[in-house]
C-alpha cells in the first residue's frame, strides 16, 4: 500500500475537498483523484462519498482512516530512526560541563554512547556554568551540562537532581542523624567562592530566617572537603561535588532539604546535528534510549 496515497486520503478527509487537498499538498487535482482511485481499486471498496458539497469518508472509510493515521505515524518514526542513524555514522558531539557532573555523571553516558555509535567523536570541556553557557553561545560546544534554570536563550532538559549535604569533621564525635538549624548555627562554614551553589545555600539559609557563619571562601570543592576533614569548619555542598568523601568527614542532610537540578542545555533556535539530540535522549533515558 502506497503511504503517499494514504496521506492524500487523509488530506481529502480533513479538507472535505479534492481541490483544497490538492492545493494544500501542492499537487494537481488529477493526482489526488488518481491516488484515491488507486486506493479504492486496491481495497475493492469506496472510501469517500463525492457530492456537490464535497468529499466525505464512508463508514468503512472512517475506519480505514484510523488505521491510515497509525500507519503514517509508524512510517514517520521509521524515517526518523533511519535519518538519525545516518547522522550517527560519524561526526562529533562537543560537551561542556561543570566539574562534578563531568566527573560523576558523564563518563558512564559517554561510554554507553561510544559503544552504541563507535564512529562518533565525543569531546568534553570542564568549566563553570557561566563558562559552559559562553561555550554554547560561541559555538565551542554543542551541548552543556548546567544547573537549572537557565535563560530562555537555551533549550534545557532535566537529567538529574543533586542533594545539598552538610559535611562535618569526624573529630567532632557522634553527630545526630537529623540536624536542627540550632545545631547547624554552632558551626562556621567553608563555602565556595562566588559559585552558584553558594548563592543557593545563602538564599536557603535566609529563607528560613537563619544566619550563616562563614569561616572561609574557597574556589575548589576538593579543597573544601579536605579542610572539613582537617577540622577547619563545616561545609554545605551538592553531594556530587563532595565526592569522594573521606572517612574523616561525616555527612548529614539539611533540616529542610535543598537540591540542585542538573540539566542538559543547547542553544535555542539553532539547527543541531542528530547526534546532539541523541546524546540528550541518552541523558534523559528517552527516544532510542528509553528505559523500559
Amino acid at each position: 500500500m502506497n503511504t503517499e496515497h494514504l496521506r492524500i486520503l487523509l488530506a481529502v478527509a480533513e479538507y472535505g475537498s479534492f481541490s483544497t487537498a490538492a492545493l494544500r499538498l501542492d499537487i494537481s487535482q488529477s493526482a489526488v483523484s488518481r491516488a484515491i482511485a488507486a486506493l479504492e481499486d486496491e481495497l475493492g471498496i469506496s472510501l469517500l462519498t463525492r457530492g456537490r458539497f464535497g468529499a466525505y469518508p464512508t463508514s468503512i472509510g472512517e475506519r480505514v482512516l484510523n488505521h491510515a493515521r497509525d500507519m503514517l505515524r509508524s512510517r514517520d518514526r521509521i524515517d526518523y530512526e533511519v535519518n538519525l542513524a545516518r547522522g550517527l555514522q560519524g561526526g562529533r558531539v562537543r560537551i561542556a560541563s561543570f566539574r562534578s557532573a563531568a566527573t560523576h555523571l558523564l563518563p558512564t553516558y559517554i561510554a554507553q554512547f561510544c559503544q552504541r555509535f563507535p564512529a562518533m567523536d565525543i569531546s568534553l570541556i570542564e568549566a563553570d556554568p557561566v563558562a559552559v553557557e559562553q561555550a554554547l553561545r560561541e559555538g565551542q560546544a554543542d551541548l552543556g551540562l548546567v544547573p537549572l534554570p537557565r535563560s530562555d536563550e537555551f533549550d534545557t532538559w532535566e537529567i538529574a537532581r543533586d542533594e545539598f549535604v552538610v559535611l562535618l569533621p569526624a573529630s567532632l564525635g557522634p553527630i545526630p542523624p537529623r540536624l536542627t538549624w540550632e545545631e547547624l548555627s554552632a558551626h562556621s562554614f567553608i563555602l565556595y567562592n562566588y559559585a552558584e551553589c553558594t548563592s543557593a545555600v545563602r538564599d536557603h539559609w535566609a529563607n528560613w530566617g537563619q544566619t550563616l557563619k562563614v569561616a572561609y571562601e574557597v574556589k575548589e570543592d576538593s579543597t573544601i572537603v579536605s579542610m572539613v576533614a582537617q577540622g577547619l569548619g563545616a561545609a554545605i555542598l551538592p553531594r556530587l561535588a563532595a565526592l569522594p568523601i573521606p572517612e574523616q568527614v561525616q555527612v548529614r542532610s539539611l533540616p529542610i532539604p535543598l537540591e540542585r537540578v542538573i540539566g542538559a542545555a543547547v542553544l535555542a533556535n539553532v539547527l543541531h546535528p542528530p547526534a546532539v539530540f541523541a546524546f540528550v535522549d541518552l541523558l534523559r533515558g528517552a527516544g532510542m534510549f528509553a528505559r523500559h
